[in-house]
């Protein structure tokens, strides 16, 4: 791309944009042919020198040299986003005269935010985008909508007012490297892809722990949407479209859109029993005394929020009938991760002793895929070997690929990926309306459940183990 791109942000003076949108600018101004400018949209009152200080100072020492290099390129428009943004187009079209100039808008912000701001941003033609004219797009952050309905109900005005080509709908999940390895880990070996169906898969587990709590004043924000509409329905749901799809017929952005829709229409959760919500209490946690939900600044004394959400799903087609999905998110957890654990089906047959620990009813499953997405990239085969000696015992053995270990690094961060596919125009890796539409229509049959407490610290409710049926084993704990 040699055309020059101002990147608009607003909601600039946030954390979004200081943690992470900034410092995935700053990566990818350093590479050959971006010519990008940074403007930044909020209330804050700051002046450009102001704006650019606090960004310098928000963005890390890791970070600051590259930001001193992009400084002069940095700008700052004061402005709320249900003003009067004549300014801000006067101010884009100075600073970029170039007439092949590109436009993306980001809105880093409130929900509620989202159609007001983009009512106004095409009221003033900053989204206009007719044939021939320098393209203009639209990343829009989650919660997109809060149920089927107010989706449904925002699409609508988003298409009312621009196509759905420039709209880039934002799951962060989906530019981390190793939940894009998903594709290549099953299409592009034959190891793997034979076996991942219902005959040889057992169950498949998606776990997103988190250790941290909702302090920081988060509180509020998430008793409108907790760990259900925060984490599961877009997330994890996302995950689970990308172990599940079917092979597409080519790389095409439309092409695997159309795969993951299929699999989320084809979602079920079975009903009563199927769902376990919980919410933390006061706990220990890595030897300190942590406060529960409740006592978090800005929580309402009668919310009804879950930080814990763990839900047995299926998938009704050919491929996974009878197969189990185990989806499990939670706040106060003791350990951080996210992973993806499949685990296959045992052989018909038990030639060799039973694994150490194996009980009378059951046997261990020997093997298990694990793909480690955070902290942790890598990619594991767990598998059974015989212990050296005489006898015909099992004992676990692993193969693992680790992503740092192989090419020297950590991966880059998911919004460097995603910022240069929405400049590129690649939308592979950004949710499509219908797929948002699906997502939500999945998670509306959901069972409400009552709301269990369970101590920081632990693994969350027991009741959750009871989503495991029979011999199926329990949760991972990374």
């Amino acid at each position: 791309m040699t055309a020059p791109i101002q990147i608009v942000i607003f909601g600039a003076s946030g954390d979004l944009a200081a943690r992470k949108l900034v410092p995935a600018l700053l990566a990818l101004a350093g590479r050959d042919g971006l010519d990008l400018q940074l403007v930044g949209v909020a209330r804050s009152p700051l002046d450009e020198a102001g704006f650019r200080a606090r960004l310098r100072a928000e963005v890390g020492e890791g970070a600051r040299a590259d930001f001193d290099r992009f400084a002069d390129r940095v700008f700052y428009v004061r402005g709320d986003v249900a003003g009067d943004l004549q300014g801000l187009a006067s101010r884009l079209a100075a600073l970029a005269p170039d007439p092949s100039t590109g436009r993306l808008f980001y809105l880093a912000l409130k929900p509620d935010l989202f159609l007001p701001a983009v009512e106004n941003l095409a009221r003033n033609g900053l989204l206009r985008q007719e044939p021939g004219e320098p393209w203009r797009r639209l990343i829009i952050e989650k919660p997109f909508g809060h149920d089927l309905a107010s989706a449904r109900a925002l699409n609508r005005t988003l298409h009312q007012l621009l196509r759905e080509e420039q709209i880039y709908r934002i799951d962060h999940f989906l530019g981390k490297e190793t939940v894009q390895n998903l594709f290549a880990l099953r299409f592009q070996n034959a190891i793997f892809e034979p076996l991942w169906n219902r005959e040889h898969i057992e169950l498949v587990q998606i776990t997103v722990a988190e250790e941290l709590g909702v302090g920081r004043g988060r509180a509020a924000f998430y008793d409108e949407v907790g760990a259900l509409r925060d984490m599961l329905q877009n997330h994890m749901l996302q995950i689970l479209a990308m172990v599940a799809m079917e092979p597409p017929s080519s790389l095409d952005p439309e092409t695997i859109r159309d795969q993951k829709v299929a699999v989320l229409r084809s979602l079920r959760i079975p009903g009563e029993g199927s769902c376990v919500r919980g919410r933390y209490t006061a706990g220990d946690l890595d030897g300190a005394s942590v406060p529960g939900y409740l006592q978090e600044e800005g929580a309402r004394a009668d919310s009804t929020a879950e930080t814990y959400v763990a839900v047995r799903a299926e998938v009704e087609n050919w491929r996974w009938s009878g197969v189990p999905f185990l989806l499990r998110h939670g706040k106060r957890l003791p350990k951080r991760f996210t992973e993806v654990a499949v685990q296959f089906r045992l052989p018909p047959i038990q030639l060799f002793d039973a694994f150490e620990g194996d009980g009378p009813a059951c046997r261990m499953r020997p093997n298990h895929l694990i793909l480690s997405i955070q902290p942790r990239e890598a990619v594991a085969l767990r598998f059974g070997v015989k212990a050296p000696g005489p006898g015909m015992a099992m004992v676990p053995a692993e193969l693992t690929f680790s992503y740092p270990d192989r090419f020297g690094g950590p991966t880059a961060p998911a919004y460097e990926r995603l910022l240069l596919d929405a400049m590129q125009g690649d939308p592979t890796l950004f949710l499509r309306d219908d797929e948002v539409e699906a997502a939500w229509s999945a998670v509306g049959t959901l069972p409400a459940g009552p709301l269990l407490d369970y101590p920081a610290g632990t693994w969350g409710p027991e009741e959750a183990e009871r989503l495991f049926h029979g011999c199926e084993g329990t949760w991972s704990h990374g």
